[in-house]
């Protein structure tokens, strides 16, 4: 990459301040000063596209429109809010940031960006935004869309996931940005990238940055950010049994400290290796839970499709096979070891009240049109 000169930098802050002034993109948290708020909304938006975040971040405000209350409000029914977005540990984050702020800074959000910056689950990206958005502080944001505009217009193929990429985009994010509309910039960069300057689609022949665009001109605009080679993620096979028990069924708060971490969730059988059909399945819920073999008027699983579920490093792939479970048998399942812990809920307690991993819930949502509990 060559140097890329202070008058370079000036030009392109011009032209996206430039290019904001002509565009809206109506979201509810723009132009919004209320660093709870603001914190709200950016937490929610991690790894999540706005359009899905976007309903979340409505019911969270009308919830709890203040800190005070989302610090208050019990953590299973703040994780029901949450239902859907996945990755918990937001949520999990998100209610212990707040306690923090309510019971030892008074219910005053930090107004600096390194005590921003220090709050639980808060990484550079957001410290920026709460920082720029609600006081105006002078500190670049630096996210996917923001990385992909700065390789673009400026030429950088730098690696953007390596150690050198990010730091040769911090300091051009920070270079370029207008310190005295920090606020404003930020939005206009993320608004360029996820309307204009897009991954697949980049509007470029209407682009009023086309001319001293450095990517355009050397026709390599798809071929930018450059990303480092991903690793292979990890392949995890769970089997969940779900007992039939007239209108109830058994659940546990999931205790392990994962990113399911008190949700709840049915009896899990975690296999070593991908199943190759159904026997294998059926063999490892008979040995788990039936070694003596199945009792009599105890039928054989109902298997579901398989659900998979992409995780930043894990692709997890599930199955859901229910058994129905006649009266007579019923307390000697309970005392089995390995229900110990688990809990007979009613149906109707498990979908409105308790949060469960997103994998459940797409089954527990198609479920009625092919089982008789749900």
């Amino acid at each position: 990459m060559n140097t890329i000169t202070s008058k370079e930098q000036h030009e392109f802050r011009i032209k996206i301040l430039a290019w904001a002034a002509t565009q809206h993109r109506p979201m509810p948290w723009k132009g919004e000063r209320d660093p709870y708020k603001i914190w709200l909304s950016e937490i929610i938006l991690q790894q999540t596209r706005v359009e899905q975040g976007l309903p979340y971040y409505e019911r969270f405000v009308a919830r709890y429109p203040t800190i005070d209350l989302l610090a208050a409000a019990p953590e299973d029914e703040l994780f029901k809010m949450w239902e859907g977005l996945g990755y918990y540990s937001r949520a999990r984050n998100l209610h212990a940031t707040a306690q923090y702020i309510a019971q030892e800074l008074g219910g005053q959000f930090p107004d600096t960006y390194e005590a921003i910056r220090a709050l639980k689950g808060v990484g550079d990206y957001t410290a920026a935004a709460i920082a720029s958005f609600a006081y105006g502080l002078p500190y670049a944001v630096l996210d996917g869309n923001v990385y992909r505009v700065l390789a673009r217009y400026f030429g950088i193929d730098t690696p953007s996931d390596s150690n050198e990429g990010k730091k040769t985009f911090g300091n051009l994010a920070q270079a370029v940005l207008a310190p005295e509309q920090a606020g404003v910039f930020n939005q206009a960069m993320m608004d360029f990238g996820a309307t204009h300057c897009t991954p697949a689609l980049p509007k470029c022949a209407a682009c009023m940055l086309q001319s001293t665009c450095a990517g355009y001109a050397q026709n390599k605009v798809l071929q930018l950010p450059v990303k480092g080679k991903k690793q292979p993620k990890r392949g995890r096979y769970f089997i969940y049994v779900v007992f039939e028990l007239d209108t109830d069924t058994l659940v546990r708060k999931r205790s392990e400290k994962d990113i399911w971490k008190n949700l709840y969730e049915f009896p899990l059988i975690e296999l070593a290796e991908n199943p190759t059909d159904e026997d294998q399945i059926k063999a490892a819920i008979l040995a788990q839970f039936f070694p003596e073999g199945l009792p009599k008027d105890v039928f054989l699983p109902i298997i579901s499709k398989k659900y998979q579920q992409t995780l930043t490093h894990q692709l997890v792939s599930t199955w859901f096979c229910t058994l129905y479970l006649p009266i007579d048998y019923r307390a000697r399942l309970l005392s089995n070891p390995l229900i110990s812990g688990f809990q007979q809920v009613h149906r109707a307690q498990l979908t409105e009240t308790m949060a469960v991993p997103r994998v459940i819930a797409w089954f527990l949502s198609e479920k009625p049109s092919v089982l008789s509990l749900f």
